[in-house]
């Protein structure tokens, strides 16, 4: 690394302090010292103003190197993980090394392999950068904080490169996908808004059944899955997206589901903290996950309207709350993996223990040993723990983790890295898993239509899935990469 200048501070680095960052970057252009010209190829323009964007400041170090700074969450400066830039106005070969000096946590999986998701306007799938150009270390020129540094070499002057924490998965994103759902009129998928956001976004409910459920009088059986309450956990929203595909498809096993249980999903109950880039807060600063036992319906509306639904179909005597899973992403461990409550009735406990284990046989990156139960007084404000305590003994709360980076198959000791395909997939295995839960697996065999013709011949993608090809284009923009 470049040691930093100790004369005045460069042209363009006046943005303030570490701690004054407030906002996100917006074409900004980070201009040489002493410089006072029109802007060149190869003065590098940053910017974070949009959709789940976040990058609050940019030092130049030198003329290779530049820290970035992590805008922290709107009013929580405790938070600062997620990041999500773009990078224009390069140079052809121009190598550059990026520095995010200020994480605000220690431990990563960037100690572990991990590495940032890369693309650009002419190739626009996501790809990881190689490991070996990626270094975390912690840094005493940054008050000691953890820094992530990585290499980059831009190889086409009109592109605008974006690189993120991980996989971006945005609001907008998110409503046309449940907008294309809805036009396909499915008599078992039905979609209402329960309620607002604080900047009076959608709170978005699903609801996959038969009909013959919903009649008036009917026994109902619910399976209640919510997801990205902390935001920056983007992985969440793939798996729920694999889940709700699987639900509406034709699979047979999805139309057993479908006739024996009632399917509702919250997908995104923090979706203003979603739109503004935020890892874990709301637009007020607050981690929905801890206020579930007192949520207020105007600080933290969306988590207010769904407990006050899960309240009422307690009491409904026709309904029988039976699952409640809670999907986030975990930064330091491997695999997909779950929690769960600890009970004093030993049954009860024991009982808890089986859809995880179903689950491990019925997908490969999901860990049972990495599963774990507890009642740490510092998660009592969760979902999982509010709910297990509220709910009878025939209901079980889990919270579904899974790994920003990859998974190591059993007997090995490879780690594969997530993609969206493979985020989705686990959602499908989490569907289907509830097939064996319930003992429903004699009825498959009478539902009488054939198997539907795969759209990958490396993935399972049944009709209602979203489309999914191999990634394009990694040989080129991997020349981007520095070579060895």
């Amino acid at each position: 690394m470049a040691e930093r200048s100790q004369t005045a501070p460069e042209a363009g680095n006046d943005m303030g302090n570490e701690d004054a960052i407030g906002g996100n970057v917006s074409k900004y252009t980070v201009l040489p010292s002493g410089y006072c010209g029109q802007p060149k190829k190869g003065h590098l323009i940053f910017d974070a103003c949009f959709e789940s964007g976040n990058l609050g400041r940019v030092d130049q170090v030198s003329e290779f190197e530049y820290d970035l700074f992590i805008r922290p969450d709107t009013c929580n400066p405790r938070f600062r993980v997620w990041f999500n830039f773009t990078v224009e106005n390069v140079k052809e070969s121009q190598r550059v090394i990026f520095n995010i000096v200020n994480f605000s946590k220690t431990k990563s999986l960037y100690r572990d392999g991990m590495a940032p998701m890369v693309k650009s306007t002419s190739r626009p799938k996501w790809q990881r950068l190689p490991p070996k150009n990626v270094y975390y270390y912690r840094c005493p020129d940054h008050r000691k904080n953890y820094v992530m540094s990585f290499a980059f070499c831009f190889d086409r002057e009109e592109d605008i490169y974006q690189f993120a924490y991980c996989y971006p998965y945005t609001y907008t994103r998110f409503q046309h996908y449940l907008d294309s759902l809805q036009k396909r009129n499915m008599d078992y998928f039905f979609r209402e808004q329960l309620g607002q956001s604080v900047q009076q976004r959608q709170l978005d409910l699903l609801t996959i059944t038969s009909p013959d459920n919903l009649r008036e009088g009917a026994e109902q059986k619910v399976v209640f899955i919510t997801g990205r309450v902390h935001p920056g956990e983007t992985p969440s929203s793939f798996v729920c997206q694999g889940i709700i595909d699987f639900l509406i498809s034709q699979h047979p096993i999805a139309r057993v589901l479908r006739e024996h249980l009632v399917f509702k999903i919250a997908p995104m109950l923090n979706p203003d903290g979603v739109y503004l880039g935020n890892y874990r807060c709301s637009l007020m600063g607050f981690d929905l996950n801890r206020h579930w036992l007192d949520p207020s319906p105007w600080a933290h509306p969306t988590l207010h309207g769904v407990k006050q639904l899960i309240i009422q179909m307690y009491n409904d005597p026709k309904t029988s709350l039976e699952f409640y899973i809670d999907i986030h992403a975990h930064s330091t461990m491997m695999n997909g993996f779950m929690y769960g409550n600890i009970f004093e009735d030993e049954e009860r406990f024991q009982r808890q223990a089986i859809f995880p284990k179903l689950l491990c046989q019925n997908a490969e990156d999901f860990s049972y040993s990495s599963t774990s139960f507890n009642r740490d007084a510092v998660k009592a404000g969760t979902g999982r723990r509010f709910l297990g305590g509220l709910l009878d003994h025939t209901s079980y709360c889990y919270t579904l983790e899974v790994s920003f980076y990859s998974y190591i198959i059993g007997g090995t000791t490879a780690a594969v890295p997530y993609t969206e395909e493979a985020y989705m997939k686990l959602g499908r295995n989490v569907a289907r898993t509830f097939l064996d839960y319930y003992r429903l697996n004699p009825l498959v065999e009478k539902v009488a239509i054939p198997m539907p013709r795969l759209r990958c011949p490396t993935s399972l993608s049944w009709p209602g899935a979203s489309p999914w090809t191999p990634l394009v284009g990694l040989e080129d923009l991997s020349q981007g990469y520095l070579p060895p």
